[in-house]
């Protein structure tokens, strides 16, 4: 036997799915673990996972996780002699895995110079063009003024790709189609950039047209084995974040996986790698592949791999931090059925997905699929953190089982109380392109009508439920007294409606329903009422509804769709759309930082025109001027926090 570095108490240096997922896998082996937690997280999931937590504390709760003399201080007190990065934070971070390792602690991961090899794009390309790894020409210079990046943009040719040097999840990540949109999508993407990995550097790379987003995941030991565990295709994506992702690939034959494997592998070689990391890949039409980039870490897709190879990443990663072999050759990977992962994110994809946050008022994870969470019901999603709160993973014999099973599993969680992205991913995976296997990662783009609609008539059909819900459930309603049969008009707001409706109800006396708007009316009995659920019959057709009452709202979750019916009459303030329209006022859609502000008091505004930017979990998002006038009010200030909802600025005409 090889010698082993010996390690018996990992400390997990993140926070939600992630950390409870490596604790899982720890604890199974026979390790203690250790969270750690920001003064918001107190409270969380994984803080009570673990069999030890310590309070890495304030002041921003997000800086929190990027503390490391905190985190190196933390292991001491608990006695932790490894540290696990999981991913996000410090996961790619070469100085930190150099700090743990100089602290006489086991990083559960590589080295810090491969971190820094891979870490940096500009670096990472150069090196992968000289091991022989076919490359997206581009520009990877260390001149980064705006005059030599526009002069390299138009020599590479539009459509040209904006990436930041130093990191990955989309951020910083902006494709330019022309020259007059270069110098404000690098100014945005240079933002994002420092905000997220305090590093404005860029790269530059010519845009392949419609490719698919291939990865291989790569596994080496301190021995000088290197293996591959085939690809995963993910795709589906917005603001070129990873929505869905599945393995194996529907674009990927047996010869170009192991074309694409060996490559990897021999990336991997290049950089003298130790642990897990996954090679990314740009495939075009043609079938030819260009590396993008390399992930020194586990990834959030790894249990898609994880499902058709039966293998547990986790304990790979552990056994190799341990200096063990691997314990498999490449002839001993076989990949087994097909799997498919969605990630529910706190968005609102309507709005273009615009981060959320707030309290789960209701959650239910879906049973037959396998989920990977850190929530209970009540539980908060606050607005410092990334927008994912939870991902679903479904494994079948073959891609129409996994996309079948994945699609049940979608209807079947139940997640009430903020917005979030699950029906959007519903519609995803059951739209005819995905079925089919003809996904690019201009899939949201193409069919982006079909992705975010929601049919007329299934709107009324939700309102007419939700209405006789609303009056079944709720002491003190507005309709609460004096109904008997008569008939009566209501005003209600369904938030899929986005608009005000005036339902007509009426009740017999045996407590059915005749509810009706616009033109069309339904027949309603709620038949039973079961700590927050509901049997409802509608036009005969019974179904099992969940939903939480508060107050003035009603939330409720139907034919696998979610839905948040008002009560106008009682509600003591209009909800954001409607105040903007009557106030013309720029609301906080999300919570967030303010990170620029591009207007002063008295200047004159157009509609459209930048006003301000906020950073909110992670990402930055531009608020403009709602209507054409002059700036009033300015609510704001710089590096200030505000809630969703805050009134920001008002214009007057």
């Amino acid at each position: 036997m090889p010698e082993t570095t010996l390690f018996r108490k990992i400390l997990v240096a993140n926070r939600s799915e992630v950390a409870v997922r490596i604790i899982r896998t720890a604890r199974q082996m026979g390790y203690r673990t250790v969270a750690v937690y920001s003064t918001v997280d107190a409270d969380a999931f994984h803080v009570h996972a673990a069999d030890e937590a310590v309070c890495i504390g304030e002041p921003e709760p997000s800086a929190s996780y990027l503390n490391i003399p905190a985190l190196l201080e933390a292991a001491r007190l608990s006695g932790a002699d490894a540290v696990h990065p999981g991913y996000g934070f410090l996961a790619e971070n070469g100085e930190f895995a150099d700090a743990c390792r100089g602290a006489g602690l086991v990083f559960i991961g590589p080295s810090g110079q491969a971190i820094r090899q891979m870490g940096n794009k500009a670096r990472a390309k150069a090196l992968m063009l000289d091991a022989g790894v076919p490359c997206v020409p581009g520009y990877q210079g260390e001149d980064q003024s705006a005059s030599r990046l526009m002069a390299e943009a138009r020599r590479i040719g539009f459509p040209v790709m904006i990436k930041a040097c130093g990191g990955g999840g989309g951020r910083g990540m902006r494709i330019v189609h022309t020259a007059e949109q270069f110098e404000e999508l690098l100014r945005s993407a240079r933002a994002e950039a420092q905000n997220a990995f305090g590093n404005p550097d860029v790269i530059l790379e010519r845009a392949i047209v419609q490719p698919r987003h291939i990865e291989i995941q790569v596994a080496a030991d301190r021995h000088g084995n290197v293996i591959h565990l085939g690809e995963r295709d993910c795709s589906v994506q917005r603001r070129h974040q990873k929505l869905i992702e599945e393995a194996p690939s529907p674009a990927v034959t047996d010869e170009l996986r192991a074309e694409m494997g060996a490559v990897a592998v021999m990336a991997a070689r290049a950089i003298q790698y130790e642990s897990l990391g996954t090679m990314e890949f740009l495939l075009d039409r043609d079938g030819h592949f260009y590396f993008m980039e390399m992930n020194t870490r586990l990834q959030v897709e790894h249990p898609v791999t994880e499902a058709v190879t039966g293998l547990d990443l986790v304990e790979l990663q552990l056994r190799i931090a341990m200096g063990l072999p691997l314990p498999l050759r490449q002839e001993d990977v076989a990949l087994r059925g097909h799997a498919i992962e969605v990630r529910l994110c706190a968005e609102n994809p309507t709005r273009d997905f615009m981060p959320d946050s707030g309290t789960l008022s209701a959650w239910r994870p879906a049973h037959g699929v396998r989920v990977e969470h850190a929530l209970a019901e009540g539980a908060a999603i606050p607005p410092f953190y990334d927008s994912m709160f939870a991902k679903l993973i479904a494994h079948g014999q073959d891609r129409t089982e996994a996309t079948r099973r994945i699609a049940c599993g979608l209807e079947d969680t139940v997640a009430l109380g903020i917005h979030t992205n699950r029906e959007f991913l519903h519609r995803c995976v059951t739209h005819e392109a995905f079925m089919a296997g003809r996904v690019t990662t201009a899939f949201l783009d193409e069919h982006r009508h079909e992705l975010l609609s929601f049919p007329d008539g299934e709107c009324q059909r939700a309102l007419a439920l939700g209405a006789a819900l609303m009056l079944e459930t709720g002491r003190g309603c507005s309709l609460a007294s004096g109904l008997g049969a008569l008939e009566v008009e209501i005003r209600l707001r369904l938030d899929a409606a986005e608009q005000e409706s005036v339902v007509t109800l009426i009740r017999d006396s045996g407590g059915s329903y005749r509810i009706g708007s616009k033109d069309r009316s339904y027949a309603v009995r709620v038949a039973q009422l079961h700590r927050g659920q509901a049997k409802v019959i509608c036009d005969g057709l019974m179904e099992t509804v969940t939903f939480v009452r508060e107050d003035v709202r009603l939330l409720f979750q139907s034919r696998g769709c979610s839905h948040e019916l008002l009560d106008i009459a009682r509600a003591q303030r209009w909800d954001t759309a409607l105040r903007v329209e009557n106030e013309r006022g720029l609301v906080a859609s999300t919570s967030g930082k303010i990170t620029a502000i591009l207007v002063s008091v008295g200047q004159g505004v157009s509609a459209g025109e930048p006003m301000l930017v906020m950073e909110a979990m992670k990402m930055e998002h531009i608020y403009n001027a709602p209507a054409s006038g002059t700036v009033t009010t300015l609510n704001v200030g710089l590096g200030r926090h505000v809630h969703a909802g805050h009134l920001l600025a008002e214009i007057k005409s």
